[in-house]
Formats: C-alpha cells, structure tokens, sequence
C-alpha cells in the first residue's frame, strides 16, 4: 500500500480523496525537520504547503521509496528540486488554486488606496472624523498597469474592466491575440506601463532578471498620482528605492502584500502612511486553501494513475 504523509494543514477533504483511492495517509501537521528526516523513508508521498522544508537531505533519506512531493500552493522555494530530478521524485503544486484569491486582493488594496480607507479607519477610531480629509478618486475610468499576464493578470484585468478600468499589460513572453482580445487588455512595454498608468500591479516570478526590476529610475518613471501594488515577490522591488519614492512624492502610494526579507520587522516602509501592509495574504481564503488542497490531491491521483 502507498503511504504519504501530510506535512502541513491540508484539509479533510483532500485527505479522503487520497484514502478512498487506497493510499495510507498519516496527518502530522506541525511535524519539525528532525521527525520528517527521522520518518520520511517511510513514505512515498509528501503533501506539504509553505512551512515544511523539503531539503536535499530529506529527499535522500526518503530514496528509494520516496516518489512524490506535493505542494498545495504556487511557490517551490520550500523545496530542493535539483535534489528531487536527482533522486527521480516528482514535484507537484498547484499555482492555479489561488488566481481569484489573490486577483482579489489586488482590487482590495487598489480600492483602499483610493479611498485611504486605512488611513480613514485609524482616524475614525481615535476619536476623529475625517469627512473632508478623506477625499479620494475612483477607479473607474484610471487606467491599470499589468507587469506579467499570467493567471491572475489575466483575472484581475477582467475585474478591473468589470469596475470600468482600461488595462494594458507587460510580459516577457508572447501573449495570444485571442487572450488579449477576451481581457480587452493592450500589449504594452514596460517604460509605457510605467509612465501612463494610475496603478500598476505586479505579477512576475523572482528570478535573476526580475530582482529589483522595479528600482529608483523606473520608479521615477511612474507619475506623482500612480500606485504601485505588489503581490508577486517582495524582492522584484528595491525597497529602498520605493521607501524614497513613497516618500519623497515620486508616487502617491502602494500596496505591498510581499517583502524581501518576511517579516518585514525594521523596514523603513513600516512608518509610511501612504502604503497599505498585509502579510502575504494573497492566498488566505478558504476558498483557495481548499482548492489547492483537493486540486493537489486531484494531480497525485492523476500522477499515479488512480483517478
């Protein structure tokens, strides 16, 4: 019988899909590295989310009977892939799960820094009432950046067209007409997207080419009323770059839900008014967890040729 071994929360369902197909799953959700090393050759799966780290080491220890390692999320960072190619183990993950999720939460922080709702939040709280001082923009008819129109590009620009925004986008990779035209989005260049767009949202991988593509001189680059949102990966922005920026003026604001280093305890952007902070929350619903669960339970089956 095949064993796996749950790593991480997962959820009930994912777990009764993975039984009712036969396989013996054990649930240790807060296991620690030394138990994984001590246990991990006793399983051919691993289903782990972001906190487990599946280290060249625990890919070795777990060789020969160690076949899959699923990942119920985007990200890979917590796992060793050269080890996994090495030792023949197949790596899965499910980066489609959270596209609505965290599409969402770009209109979320593009609508709170339009209307300084935190900011509004905060006064109301301590006694005040900021009527006048308040005043805001709307969305509709601003024009939005897209820098990367992969999944959640492409869903946040049909929302943002929903609320009545124009979207163009930027990509390194060739997009078909066909999406184009079903977004209604235009193929822009990147000093373009910088230099005419209200908000700007970026949706890029961190790798060599994208770390810190967002420094001083592309951010002076964006006008003095535009916004800047990241929810990719903290690092493709120069934090210092957009400390200066945020506040000296070159733009009016952003929303960050990632950092470089997390968390971000010492940032200078932490005393900032004009920037709205989350903590990586991109993925948090219910709705996505579960999704990326079942739907990484839904591959593993696929994967072993049980469904």
């Amino acid at each position: 019988m095949l064993r796996a071994l749950v790593c991480d929360p997962i959820g009930e369902k994912a777990v009764e899909m993975l039984t009712s197909a036969g396989i013996h799953v054990d649930s240790k959700p807060a296991i620690t590295a030394e138990e994984l090393e001590r246990s991990v050759a006793s399983y051919n799966i691993l289903l782990v989310r972001g906190r487990t780290k599946v280290t060249a080491r625990v890919i070795e220890l777990g060789s020969p009977n160690l076949k899959i390692v699923g990942r119920a999320g985007v990200g890979l960072d917590n796992i060793d892939l050269e080890a996994a190619a090495r030792h023949g183990v197949k790596v899965l993950n499910t980066p489609e799960a959270p596209t609505n999720a965290v599409a969402e939460l770009v209109i979320g922080m593009m609508i709170c820094l339009a209307r300084n709702i935190p900011a509004a939040d905060r006064v109301v709280r301590s006694g005040g009432w900021p009527k006048h001082a308040g005043m805001g923009l709307e969305l509709a008819g601003k024009t939005l950046g897209v820098v990367g129109f992969g999944r959640i590009g492409r869903r946040v620009a049909e929302i943002a067209h929903a609320i009545g925004m124009t979207v163009q986008a930027y990509d390194i990779i060739e997009i078909p007409t066909q999406v184009l035209e079903k977004t209604r989005t235009k193929l822009v260049d990147l000093e373009t997207i910088l230099k005419t767009s209200d908000f700007i949202t970026l949706h890029v991988p961190l790798t060599k080419e994208t770390y810190h593509m967002l420094d001083a001189p592309k951010l002076r680059m964006m006008r003095p009323t535009s916004y800047l949102i990241n929810v990719s990966r903290g690092a493709v922005v120069d934090e210092e770059a957009l400390y200066d920026a945020l506040a000296q003026g070159w733009i009016a604001g952003a929303g960050l839900d990632v950092f470089e280093h997390e968390p971000p305890t010492g940032s200078k952007l932490l005393s900032l008014d004009n920037v709205v902070l989350t903590p990586h929350i991109g993925a948090q619903t219910r709705e996505a967890q579960e999704a990326a669960a079942t739907m990484l339970a839904g591959k593993i089956l696929d994967e072993l040729g049980l469904r």
